[in-house]
């Protein structure tokens, strides 16, 4: 990851965590269990994968207490109730020491508005356009060939990767983060038919994101057609995600590549989405709800759990049921028959 050299006292001085063995040695670089070096810090999250403590080269091994005698009579040990977590923690901190800092200011080829506002330690990257009425917060980064539309606001600290489009009217909170080819506010989909043809509606809503939250590349969340598309704080979007107009999804709630959801439905806090997973127009979906990968969600779902099935969807425990029936019928089919014939 980095040519950087850093002691273990100063990653539990940063992190916290007990520290068992070699305060002095330095690493290198965070790696898997199966591909570390012995400058290497790597974690074991999943049990499932406690064999690979015996085979590791890693220098140091995060783990959880379960694990602290086995992890540390291999060499060093970071143990911590939540080893997944913390390795998410030394990623922000390791990203922190070796990325380049932000450089404030506005590039030569950016274009911005005389009557755009930039905040403290705004950065402008080049050929970048910041239209008329556009808020910029305090130490937000625009990258290279975004197009910030008129009246637009992106919060402090929130970064734009290049080529990322918001929507005039639309804003997004503090320390978020949007990837490379995300449009927020295009027109949601609308048209009324006709006998000549189909009728645009004008999609007169905008798009309200809170903070913390991250859209992966290439996402595409529509304007609504009156009201706002609403995305609460805390939300993460992976790639390739659409979001219709006039939905609102709840704070913490995540969704996973592919997956997309129709126009006017809600859904809750803390739910999760898996990939290709396709919720149709104007359901409610409860907090805490969980969705398979590749789960076409028909109807609304008033009770939180876990839900599965390309068509019909269930709750997952009857879906897995029903799954096995399936590969059965072939023989119960001939079963029958023979009955009948009898």
């Amino acid at each position: 990851m980095s040519s950087t050299t850093v002691a273990l006292s100063e990653l539990i001085a940063a992190l916290g965590g007990d520290l068992l063995g070699g305060p002095d040695m330095r690493i290198t670089r965070i790696a898997p269990l199966d591909e570390a070096d012995d400058t290497s810090i790597s974690f074991l999250a999943n049990p499932r994968y406690q064999a690979q403590l015996a085979t590791t080269a890693a220098a140091c091994v995060i783990v959880a207490p379960a694990f602290a005698e086995v992890a540390s009579a291999r060499g060093a040990a970071i143990v911590t109730p939540d080893p997944y977590q913390y390795f998410a923690r030394l990623t922000q901190w390791w990203a922190a020491r070796t990325r380049p800092a932000p450089k404030a200011g506005v590039h030569a080829s950016a274009v911005v508005s005389p009557d755009a506002k930039l905040g403290q330690g705004v950065e402008i990257g080049p050929l970048a356009v910041i239209e008329a009425g556009a808020v910029i917060g305090d130490h937000a980064r625009i990258g290279a060939h975004c197009v910030v539309e008129r009246e637009a606001v992106v919060g402090a600290h929130t970064r734009l990767a290049p080529r990322v489009v918001l929507g005039y009217g639309c804003r997004i909170g503090v320390r978020g983060l949007v990837h490379g080819g995300v449009v927020i506010g295009a027109d949601g989909f609308g048209f009324a038919p006709s006998k000549s043809g189909y009728v645009k509606i004008e999609q007169l809503g905008n798009v309200a994101i809170g903070d913390d939250v991250e859209i992966g590349a290439n996402t595409c969340i529509d304007r609504g057609a009156l009201a706002d598309t609403v995305i609460e704080d805390g939300v993460k979007l992976d790639n390739l995600i659409q979001i219709a107009h006039n939905v609102h999804i709840g704070r913490n709630t995540a969704m996973a590549g592919c997956s997309a959801v129709a126009g006017s439905t809600r859904i809750g806090a803390n739910c999760t989405i898996g990939g290709a997973a396709n919720i149709i127009g104007h359901l409610t979906i409860v907090d805490g709800v969980h969705i398979s990968a590749a789960t076409t969600v028909t109807r609304s779902i008033t009770e939180p759990g876990v839900y599965s099935g390309p068509y019909p969807f269930e709750e997952n425990s009857s879906w897995q049921k029903n799954a096995a029936t399936l590969r059965q019928l072939s023989t119960l089919r001939e079963r029958v028959r023979a009955l009948e014939k009898k």
